[in-house]
């Protein structure tokens, strides 16, 4: 199936082996400096979307394109994902037509039984539990910034989310210093919390965001309300009371701000911070499609 990687499928960050995600590092931050030129020619990937998206989409499509490749994009609209067709029958004509496969769901189920039944790797573009693109181009940019991770300090505030939750694995696996801030009922999965602390050092647990943001190099936070979640917005937004990235939080702070995008400004970041020049976030954005350039390479080169 892939050529290089010992995972048949990218489905979270940890399918991978821990030297295999720095070299994903390395092969991404040499495409993006140009030292590399890799191809992948002729090769197709297929796109699909059950969720809308601008950087996964962008990045996927753009890389493919600069890579030699070709991507096609299938919204909702487009094919009949788990309407007319079972998920698995789906998966299996697809491996008919092309090399590989991005899915953008909302259930994770949905994504292993495409994984299930596919002939071809599949990648996790998002699920409702995991990001693990997002995680590599997060790793890329901190690298980026520090030279490493050793000794840099890591603040997630904010909600345990499907973000967070792959950032927790991906920064165990390159030995990070991650602390934790998350509202009570919004926490991390205990699950994702031991895989952690089995990966590498896992995540320190503070009780405010000013605990966590406390000496923190990087502070990281995403949206409170994500999509698919509307119905929750008031409760949540009593309940993420205190936990915005704002001036006063990040007052007696130096550290860098990232933010996957897109940000509720106003909400869990005010636009101050996000425009200021603590705020990362446009080259962790464009390091969508350098990490996702260092991920099909590995995946798909010959």
């Amino acid at each position: 199936m892939n050529a290089m990687l010992s995972t048949d499928h990218f489905l979270e960050i940890d399918d991978l082996e821990k030297t295999e995600l720095f070299r994903i590092l390395d092969r991404a931050a040499a495409i993006k400096s140009g030292r590399e030129q890799p191809r992948l020619k002729e090769q197709t990937l297929g796109m699909l979307f059950e969720k809308p998206s601008t950087r996964t989409r962008i990045s996927f499509e753009t890389g493919m394109t600069q890579l030699g490749g070709h991507a096609i994009f299938l919204g909702p609209d487009d094919i009949q994902l788990g309407h007319g067709e079972p998920l698995a029958d789906t998966a299996r004509v697809l491996s008919r037509y092309v090399d590989a496969v991005m899915a953008r769901l909302f259930h994770h189920d949905d994504l292993l039984e495409i994984a299930a039944h596919a002939d071809v790797p599949v990648i996790n573009g998002l699920t409702d539990d995991a990001h693990p693109c997002q995680t590599i181009a997060d790793l890329l940019t901190i690298r980026e910034m520090y030279g490493g991770f050793d000794e840099v300090t890591v603040a997630w505030v904010g909600d345990g989310n499907n973000v967070g939750q792959s950032f927790v694995r991906g920064a165990a696996m390159v030995g990070l210093d991650l602390t934790v801030a998350t509202p009570p009922d919004y926490e991390m999965d205990e699950v994702v919390l031991k895989q952690a602390e089995r990966l590498g050092p896992g995540p320190t647990i503070a009780e405010t965001p000013d605990a966590a943001v406390n000496d923190a190099d990087v502070v990281y936070t995403d949206v409170w309300v994500s999509m698919g979640q509307e119905d929750e917005r008031t409760n949540k937004l009593d309940a993420f009371d205190g936990y915005q990235l704002n001036e006063s939080l990040l007052e007696s702070s130096s550290a860098d701000v990232l933010h996957c995008l897109p940000a509720h400004r106003g909400e869990e970041i005010t636009d101050a911070v996000l425009e200021s020049d603590k705020a990362r976030v446009w080259d962790q954005a464009e390091n969508r499609l350098h990490a996702q350039k260092g991920l099909l390479v590995e995946l798909l080169d010959e």
